[in-house]
């Protein structure tokens, strides 16, 4: 599921941000970045994140900055001179005078400032670790709203997919019919066969013939698993897994369907419910 959530704060001198955002992902997968130095709250972070999310992309960043001005700035003299002269000599080659103050100086490292170091101490890290559940607490929150959404979405999708199953429910029941006719022709070839058959052989023709037609298993197959998925989502919790296995059932069924089918009316049914289950699946993938 997606989210974002930040937290701000202060302390000793320094001010910090920090960003926590999430996307549609299979499995679970955080990535932090910190400043250098801060690896205790990021094994921190990492812990406490994957507590309440199991499933989703993950970022995490921490952006730290010095709450007051540099406390002072000295010139690199050095590092000036060298600017110089490789000014002049660029001023000499393209006979030219447009090199000024303000472009030695903007080169990084003639002007030194010294600037709050940015080190974890015990209280920065107490401090950012109330930030994080805080932060953690706003995108889960985030995450429940839009999966209250996607609920609705999926049991819609579910309520077609149990309406087509009744729908191929009622053609199949036709398919004896069409099975009748099928049979007699072929029985009329057999009968007519040099050897005859025996009685044996014909019972066993009939008996293909009419497995090859019978849905039954798969319409309550595909019903059953409706209501597992039903039952999945009002249970809750880390289902995003078991919902996708369960639409590669149904697509197991719908194609066995369709293979079956002896009727024009129950293949274009058992199409239809293939595409519902795509997009069942489709939407499955944002469910933790």
């Amino acid at each position: 599921m997606t989210g974002f959530a930040q937290s701000e704060g202060q302390d000793n001198g320094l001010s910090w941000r920090l960003e926590l955002k999430s996307v549609n992902s299979k499995g679970f997968d955080l990535r932090c970045r910190m400043p250098g130095g801060f690896e205790a709250f990021d094994s921190f972070s990492r812990s406490a994140i994957a507590q309440p999310i199991k499933r989703g992309s993950l970022s995490l960043s921490l952006n730290l900055e010095a709450a007051s001005e540099a406390k002072g700035a000295r010139l690199n003299r050095a590092l000036l001179d060298d600017v110089i002269k490789v000014a002049k000599e660029i001023n000499r080659e393209i006979s030219s005078e447009n090199i000024k103050l303000e472009h030695l100086l903007a080169v990084r490292g003639v002007i030194e400032t010294e600037d709050t170091q940015l080190e974890l101490t015990p209280a920065l890290q107490s401090a950012l670790e109330k930030a994080l559940h805080a932060t953690l607490a706003k995108l889960v929150s985030a995450r429940a709203d839009e999966g209250q959404h996607l609920l609705k979405i999926l049991t819609s999708h579910l309520d077609q997919i149990e309406q087509l199953t009744q729908q191929a429910r009622a053609e199949a029941s036709t398919q004896p019919q069409i099975l009748r006719d099928k049979m007699m022709t072929k029985l009329a070839e057999l009968l007519g066969s040099q050897p005859a058959l025996s009685p044996e052989r014909l019972a066993q023709e009939t008996a293909l013939l009419a497995s090859r037609v019978d849905v039954t298993e798969e319409i309550n197959r595909l019903l059953g698993h409706v209501s597992n998925m039903r039952k999945l989502l009002a249970d809750g919790g880390a289902i995003g897994r078991k919902l996708d296995f369960m639409c590669q059932e149904l697509n197991r069924e719908a194609n066995t369907l369709c293979s079956k089918s002896e009727s024009l009316k129950l293949t274009n049914i058992g199409v239809e419910l293939k595409v519902t289950i795509e997009q069942l699946r489709e939407q499955v993938q944002n469910v933790e």
